[in-house]
């Protein structure tokens, strides 16, 4: 028995775990396969009652990689990191890349991950070929667009209730030089900031905006805007750019919103006019990974990361007047442009801007997740399940349409419903 958490570390739950390179053996009768556990809430954790998971993170061999095509074949429990490590210094990527480099590729099938190129290239399962699956009734299967398509349909972004994956196929993406060229430029207002953001969106691939939520009077909703694409001749280093070195958590530091409030006026100082630079990836991708368990800055409650996808540009502002209204405080707030809707039957992006916002967890922080979905309900939006550890299953059903088609997939694989989550139970009415 040991004690699990997603990277929020809220909610925590007792549960058995099983290790091992052979991922198909050690998936026989588990309720969910976990990867890295770097969903924010209780999707990767499985229901309370001393359940038994499988992690893959041993299962990490490539299995075939073809040079002329780019198309790779994998474990799932291969990293991003270890991909990174192996592929950028030979002028590839993957094609989509979350905000953590901590992820395996079983867990970016599983939440048809996005990044800061959704609105040029889409989420992660838009370039998956083929999958390997173990379903709940023992067999192994292939799935694509050819063969099972509504299971494959159904698995991304499906966050691990269709079978376990135990391989993916999908294909790397050529990168010109492994450096980004970027470009940040601030914006005074929200007004401003969803048409300047879909204006960046045209001739730069990689967009994203930092938005100041604990600034007071008109520095509210203060930005910036970063822009970024991968390098092509000029003055390029000579070398490789080298994963940031974790540094150590400072203790015994403690977020507070007056440090997080200093720490935004100076960070909006330092971009007060537009610049641009050459960057390793690592810093524009991950930024935070360069912080050993950065998650710990929230303390022993921990914190909750709120994700959520609005249709129109013009309902941007009329979020960011809720959460001041009702003094609902963010420590880090981004803003992203997304692109067409995927072919995943729950994946999360879908034409709009998304807003992520981590919060302390504290003693009303579920009556502000409900003020916040009440909100994305009625603009026609939809949260991430990666980072939701609060939604009511009312609102979560209340939004989400497309929930009765990707059930009745779900049902037709595993009847009696063996493969479930923490927050399956919670959201979708699983057994415990």
């Amino acid at each position: 028995m040991k004690r699990l958490s997603g990277w929020g570390r809220y909610p925590q739950i007792e549960a058995h775990e099983r290790r091992s390179e052979d991922l198909a053996r050690i998936c026989e009768g588990v309720v969910l396969t976990r990867g890295l556990g770097r969903s924010y809430g209780d999707a990767s954790l499985p229901p309370a009652g001393g359940h038994t998971v499988a992690a893959s993170p041993l299962a990490d061999r490539i299995l075939e990689y073809s040079p002329a095509s780019g198309v790779l074949r994998a474990e799932a429990g291969l990293s991003l990191e270890a991909l990174n490590r192996s592929f950028l210094p030979r002028g590839c990527v993957v094609p989509v890349s979350p905000g953590t480099q901590h992820v395996t590729l079983g867990g970016m099938v599983a939440a048809d991950v996005h990044g800061k190129n959704h609105h040029v290239d889409g989420c992660f399962g838009e370039h998956v070929r083929r999958l390997v699956m173990l379903m709940p009734d023992g067999r192994i299967l292939e799935v694509s667009e050819n063969h099972e398509r509504e299971l494959f349909h159904a698995t991304l972004g499906g966050m691990g209730l269709t079978g376990h994956i135990l391989e993916v196929e999908f294909r790397m993406k050529p990168v010109p030089s492994p450096w980004i060229r970027t470009e940040t430029e601030p914006i005074a207002d929200l007004e401003a900031l969803a048409p300047r953001l879909s204006k960046a969106g045209e001739t730069w691939p990689y967009t994203v905006a930092w938005v100041d939520c604990l600034g007071r009077g008109a520095s509210y909703g203060r930005s910036v805007l970063i822009k970024g694409r991968w390098a092509d001749g000029g003055d390029l280093p000579g070398r490789t750019p080298q994963p940031t070195i974790p540094r150590r958590r400072p203790r015994p530091l403690r977020l507070r919103a007056w440090f997080v409030r200093l720490f935004n006026a100076l960070h909006h100082w330092r971009h007060k006019a537009r610049r641009s630079a050459l960057e390793s990836p690592y810093e524009f991708f991950y930024p935070l990974d360069g912080v050993r368990n950065w998650n710990r800055f929230y303390g022993k409650r921990g914190f909750t990361q709120y994700q959520c996808v609005l249709p129109e540009e013009t309902a941007l502002p009329r979020f960011f007047e809720l959460l001041r209204r009702e003094r609902i405080r963010p420590f880090l707030c981004v803003v992203k442009d997304c692109g067409a809707q995927g072919r995943g039957m729950l994946s999360f992006p879908r034409p709009g801007v998304t807003v992520a916002l981590d919060l302390p967890m504290h003693g009303t922080i579920q009556r502000e997740v409900d003020l916040m979905n009440e909100r994305v309900i009625e603009e026609g939006g939809r949260i991430y399940l990666a980072k939701d550890a609060l939604t009511r299953a009312e609102h979560f059903r209340a939004m989400e349409p497309r929930l009765d088609a990707w059930s009745r997939v779900r049902l037709k694989w595993d009847p009696e419903r063996t493969l479930r989550s923490a927050q399956s139970v919670r959201l979708l009415g699983d057994p415990a």
